[in-house]
C-alpha cells in the first residue's frame, strides 16, 4: 500500500484529468471540535506523518490526493475545516465565511471526536443534526461517518464504545470507526470506509456498488 501524493491548496479545488480524461472527484469534509486530531488524521493518511506538537487549525485546508480503485482513478478533495460554530444554513453564509467554503456540497462528511472528551462528542452530535437540517436540497443523502480518535488513550474514554457505536449505527444510521492518528491505527480504514460509502451513495446499480466496495480490499486498492 502506497501513501497518496497530495497537493495542498488554500483555494477551491477542481477535478484533474487522468489518463486523457477527467477523473471522478469525491469531496470529503472533515469536521470536529478543536483538538480532536482532525488534521493529524488527514496528515497521517496523506503523508504517514504525525507530530506531538499541537497545531490548531486556523483556516480551511484542502488536499488533492488521488485514489486508484479497481483500475480507475478518482480524485479526492479532502477539506480539513477548523472548529466552526455551526454548519452554514445557506450558500451565502457558506461563501461569506472563508472557513466554511465548499462545506455544503461535500459528498461525504467525516465527523471526528476525541474519545476522552465528552464535549467533543456533543459538538459532532450538534453538527450532524445541522447537516441534516441545512444541506442543499437534493443532496441530503450525503453519508456521514463518525470517527472516534485517540484510541491509544483508551483508559481515558468518557463514553463506552458500545454505547456510542449503537447510537451512531442504529439511531443515527451513520458509519462508525475508531482510530489512533498517533499510532496510525485504522486511519486508512476510515478513509476506505468513507470512499465505500460515497461510492455506494453515488452508484445507481447494486453491481456497481459491489465493485466499488471490492476495490477497497488491500490487494486491489492503491493510493497515488
Amino acid at each position: 500500500m502506497h501513501w497518496p501524493v497530495a497537493w495542498e491548496t488554500g483555494g477551491r479545488a477542481g477535478a484533474r484529468g487522468s489518463g486523457g480524461g477527467m477523473a471522478a472527484t469525491f469531496k470529503i469534509a472533515v469536521l470536529g471540535a478543536q483538538g480532536v486530531g482532525k488534521t493529524a488524521i488527514v496528515r497521517r493518511f496523506l503523508y504517514n506523518d504525525y507530530s506531538e506538537a499541537p497545531a490548531p487549525s486556523r483556516g480551511r485546508r484542502v488536499y488533492l490526493p488521488a485514489a486508484v480503485l479497481n483500475g480507475h482513478v478518482h480524485d479526492l478533495q479532502i477539506m480539513d475545516y477548523p472548529a466552526i460554530p455551526s454548519f452554514p444554513v445557506n450558500t451565502l453564509q457558506e461563501w461569506t465565511d472563508a472557513c466554511c467554503r465548499g462545506i455544503r456540497s461535500a459528498h461525504v462528511y467525516i465527523l471526528v471526536y476525541d474519545i476522552c472528551c465528552f464535549d467533543s462528542f456533543e459538538y459532532i452530535k450538534a453538527i450532524r443534526q445541522q447537516i441534516l437540517e441545512t444541506r442543499v436540497v437534493g443532496t441530503a443523502e450525503a453519508p456521514i461517518l463518525i470517527v472516534g480518535n485517540k484510541r491509544d488513550l483508551q483508559r481515558g474514554r468518557v463514553i463506552p464504545r458500545h454505547n456510542v457505536s449503537t447510537l451512531v449505527r442504529k439511531s443515527w444510521k451513520c458509519g462508525y470507526v475508531e482510530c489512533s492518528a498517533k499510532y496510525n491505527w485504522h486511519v486508512l480504514l476510515l478513509f476506505g470506509e468513507a470512499l465505500r460509502r460515497v461510492g455506494c451513495a453515488r452508484c445507481k446499480h447494486v453491481h456497481a456498488a459491489i465493485r466499488f466496495q471490492g476495490a477497497l480490499r488491500r490487494q486491489r486498492c492503491s493510493l497515488m
